[in-house]
């Protein structure tokens, strides 16, 4: 991470370091944190702060019999959200007592970031924040998103953020050292992975949950994060962060968990945005045939091929597109509402097809994503 010339880095902390034993944020485990990020500072690093903690810092504000299991999950989701918005200020202040440079405070749902005008709005936003040396603080909008909106944890934020901001590393904080091949907590023999060079299947198989009862997010986000950064170049790091140590490895050029090297041949700014960040808003079944490997054979799809159309969505929402047999083709941008989709594709009527179809083809070609045809579960996500 050492650098002669400005770089950028995202570093993402969890609740459990924001706020441990939900009384409130505590400066046990900040402190440090806070350090590191002064120090990167002095070292001409721009550092983009991803940080969790709203509700976790907020719950002690409400009683305890507000939140019992008996309570409505319509109550419970109201309440979250009310603690979302009493924590975000206790946090800010928390972070800002910290740092003797000014701190901005930027929230954020899905969709936001799946909205291409204002994905590029953020990132001019964060670029004149650092470029004007003011420290970027960024955190899901709990208040006032909803299951359509949100992304759901900080890990993925974090990824998409990086991925926005252009950053070269991205360090994700946890509860243990990094990846191991089995869950250390439950086996005394894990090893811990020190670099990984290739997010696959076997990657996953290790993920294993978080002990922590505060966040959102075990290690499973944290793969899915580091599958979305590397495809962006970004090196991504999993580090414990309730170690001191950790960070000043960092800072010494040392790798102190999982390193999680960036693809030498990134992904287009663009086609990784539709990739890993805009979600399929409905799905659309193909026949099976060898041709449909490429960009252009998905945007040369005819009526004909079309088996199935699954969910609600409208002309321009993104659409992940399937084989008959289960396999994901690609995700791209539809033409067509579902409504109409199913209408053409049910037609055997050739020329009526065509007076739909004769000038804008089935999918748009501007907008199609290539997916790896083993599934995981970050691209199921997306």
């Amino acid at each position: 991470m050492n650098a002669k010339s400005k770089q950028r880095i995202v570093l993402k902390v969890g609740s459990a370091l924001i706020a441990p034993d939900r009384q409130g944020c505590s400066s046990r485990y900040l402190l440090a944190i806070a350090q590191f990020i002064v120090r990167c500072r002095g070292q001409g690093l721009q550092v983009i702060l991803v940080s969790s903690g709203s509700i976790a810092a907020g719950a002690h504000r409400f009683p305890l019999r507000a939140r019992d299991n008996s309570t409505s999950p319509e109550a419970l989701l109201a309440l979250k959200k009310a603690m979302a918005a009493a924590g975000q200020t206790e946090m800010m202040a928390t972070w800002d007592k910290f740092f003797d440079f000014p701190t901005a405070q930027i929230l954020l749902t899905h969709g936001d970031l799946r909205d291409r005008e204002r994905y590029l709005s953020i990132r001019d936003t964060i670029s004149t924040l650092l470029e004007h040396d003011i420290l970027p603080i960024v955190n899901e909008n709990d208040t006032v998103t909803t299951d359509a909106l949100k992304v759901g944890d900080n890990d993925n934020l974090s990824a998409m953020v990086a991925a926005a901001a252009d950053a070269r590393s991205l360090v994700i904080c946890s509860d243990i050292d990094g990846l191991y091949d089995k869950n250390p907590h439950l086996n005394a023999d894990a090893k811990l992975l020190p670099e990984v060079t290739k997010i696959d299947g076997s990657i996953y198989a290790m993920a294993g949950g978080s002990h922590s009862d505060v966040g959102t997010g075990g290690m499973l986000t944290k793969i899915q994060a580091a599958e979305k950064a590397v495809s962006h170049g970004i090196d991504t790091y999993i580090v414990n962060g309730f170690k001191e140590s950790s960070f000043n490895d960092l800072l010494l050029g040392k790798s102190p968990g999982t390193l999680f090297r960036g693809s030498d041949t990134p992904m287009l700014e663009r086609l990784h945005w539709f990739t890993h960040t805009v979600r399929a808003q409905g799905e659309v079944i193909v026949a099976t045939t060898e041709e449909v490997h490429s960009a252009e054979d998905c945007a040369n799809l005819s009526s004909d091929e079309v088996l199935d159309v699954k969910g609600t969505f409208s002309e321009g929402d993104t659409i992940l597109l399937r084989s008959d047999d289960g396999t994901r083709l690609a995700k791209a941008r539809s033409n067509y509402s579902s409504r109409l989709l199913k209408f053409i594709a049910k037609q055997d009527d050739s020329k009526l097809v065509d007076s739909f179809t004769h000038e804008r083809s089935l999918i748009a070609p501007q907008d199609i994503a290539l997916l790896s045809p083993k599934a995981t579960p970050m691209e199921e996500k997306s």
